[in-house]
This record gives structure tokens, sequence and C-alpha cells, in this order.
């Protein structure tokens, strides 16, 4: 079956894409689909995929470090303080992806999350997760969608927030990094239901 879970040099299945550099490993067997919760946390998420929109996620998880240097861990209330000088700074940082768009929609998304009730964004985006049982296991990568109805209507409830950079396709990556989904593989040891 072209495209469905490979055994990796251990042996056990996994998705291909988890085998594809060893940078991918980790990340697809301790965090990818595991459930985040907490607003940092889910800030962080939120942002580094923001960041990845049109790049490789390879190239966020490599810079994963820096980016967390240079927006003070992704502590909402920390980057929602940043000035005119933390952005010319994270302009200039080779650490991160020097995208002004993006560096900008960080930076105001920070100050909007920081005025919300604890526990609000982490809500907000759990309220959007489907229910497991209507979901069966995909078999093949083919059969993982980039956009769902869900991310669609995430992504138009964080935009009407006034959130930015956080189109259908960008809210499906973070729904499946998260955890509200599960799109292992069949068979992928890291599959909640193997």
């Amino acid at each position: 079956m072209t495209g469905g879970a490979v055994p990796g040099p251990d042996g056990r299945l996994r998705c291909p894409w988890g085998l594809s550099t060893e940078d991918y490993v980790a990340y697809h067997d301790e965090e990818w689909g595991r459930p985040v919760h907490g607003d940092d946390a889910l800030f962080e998420r939120l942002c580094l995929e923001a960041f990845q929109s049109g790049l490789s996620w390879i190239t966020i998880l490599r810079r994963r470090e820096g980016f967390r240097r240079a927006f003070a861990g992704f502590e909402i209330a920390s980057v929602a303080a940043f000035g005119e000088a933390d952005r010319e700074r994270l302009l200039a940082d080779e650490g991160i992806i020097r995208n002004r768009a993006k560096v900008d929609a960080t930076l105001a998304n920070a100050k909007l999350l920081a005025d919300w009730s604890p526990g609000e964004l982490d809500a907000l985006i759990w309220s959007y997760a489907p229910d497991p049982a209507t979901r069966s296991a995909p078999l093949t990568i083919a059969e993982v969608p980039a956009v769902t109805d869900e991310s669609t209507a995430l992504s138009k409830a964080l935009k009407k927030r006034g959130l930015r950079f956080i189109g259908p396709t960008t809210a499906y990556a973070l729904m499946q990094a998260c955890g509200l989904v599960d799109d292992h593989l069949k068979g992928c040891v890291a599959r909640g239901d193997r």
C-alpha cells in the first residue's frame, strides 16, 4: 500500500514523513499529535505554524530553540510587552524566519491575547476538536486532509477575534500538531489507538 506506515530502523511502523530526517523521528514519535494545552503552549504552536506557512516544517523545527529565545519562550504577556526595538531585533535575528508580516502578526496576536482571560485561547482552540469517533485512522498520506470544516471554522473564529496569519490550512496543521486530531497513519507506533 503506497503511502502507508513504514518500518523505521527499529522495525516499528511510522508515518513516512516521520522517518524522512533524523529531526523528525523524535518530533513524530513524542510530540506531533499529542494533546497540547495551555495558552502559552498553544500560542507557541500557533506562531510556529504561521511562520511555517510557505516553508517546510523541518525549517521551523530546526530553528525552534531560536524562536523560543527570540520570543521569550512564547510567554504571551512577555511578547505582548515587546516594543519597536524588539521588533527590529527580531527582524535581524538569523535564528528565526525574518519575515516582517509574520513577525508583526506574532506581536499583534500577543497583544490581543494578553487581554483574553486565562485559558480562553485553550478553550477556544479545543472547542473545534472533532469527535475522534467520527474519524477513522488514515491508511495513507493521501487520506490526510490539508483543510477540514473544523479548521475552516477555527480559522474564522480566530480571525473574528482579531488574530492574524491563521488560515484554514494553518489551523489544520495546528490541530494536527496539538492533538486535536490524530492523523498518524493506521499501524503507526505513535497513533493513539494503534
